[in-house]
């Protein structure tokens, strides 16, 4: 509830088998991974994703005392650990510092021309104007912006709008785009029929 309240777009699940599973058959930015899961321990499920070439970025979740787990994640391959009980602020700042490493950014906002787009503060700014968009045109516009020049596939937009349950839409991806190319110009986003669209930096 957390992250979907920061903005992210989140699929959770119960346990290591249901957790391996989805982390390799669905593309995600992130894995948040807490070792203590039944049916599959964490530690296991990480050893197979990095074995199997899924390099996705992944903070372990461990308890104060489990030093070993700990130095034992990041030597399976996980990039952060944070302990439990920890503060929700904390996760979204290591959450937002992985992103970040993960795009080879070192610093927060992402440019691209005369457009601004900072994830942690959800702003937009065009030309130096502020932009204001809804939380589902923000995740689109994120997301094609984090891959800028590079076409992005419909389904890949779709999963970063909608979590596992929630009710997509059949025009709804067509509708935040087209209300992203009013507030951002027509020109700056393309379709590309048959694989999706994609974010150019066009020129003032």
């Amino acid at each position: 509830m957390g992250l979907k309240d920061a903005g992210y777009t989140v699929d959770w699940v119960k346990d290591g088998i249901a957790a391996e599973t989805a982390l390799t058959t669905h593309q995600y930015d992130a894995a948040i991974l807490d070792l203590a899961l039944p049916r599959k321990h964490g530690l296991a499920v990480l050893r197979s994703l990095r074995s199997s070439g899924v390099d996705l970025p992944v903070i372990i979740l461990t308890a104060a005392d489990a030093h070993e787990q700990r130095v034992a994640g990041l030597d399976a391959g996980a990039d952060d650990y944070l302990l439990k009980p920890f503060h929700l602020p904390e996760l979204l700042a290591r959450l937002r510092a992985l992103l970040r490493r993960a795009q080879g950014r070192a610093i927060t906002t992402i440019t691209l021309g005369d457009l601004e787009v900072n994830p942690d503060s959800k702003q937009v700014l065009l030309a130096g104007q502020s932009v204001l968009l809804s939380a589902k045109e923000f995740a689109v516009l994120y997301t094609l912006i984090a891959s800028p020049n590079r076409p992005i596939a419909k389904s890949r937009l779709e999963e970063a709008l909608y979590g596992w349950g929630e009710e997509i839409q059949s025009n709804a991806l067509e509708v935040h785009i087209h209300h992203l190319r009013k507030k951002l110009g027509a020109q700056r986003i393309q379709t590309l029929r048959g694989i999706g669209y994609v974010l150019l930096e066009v020129t003032p």
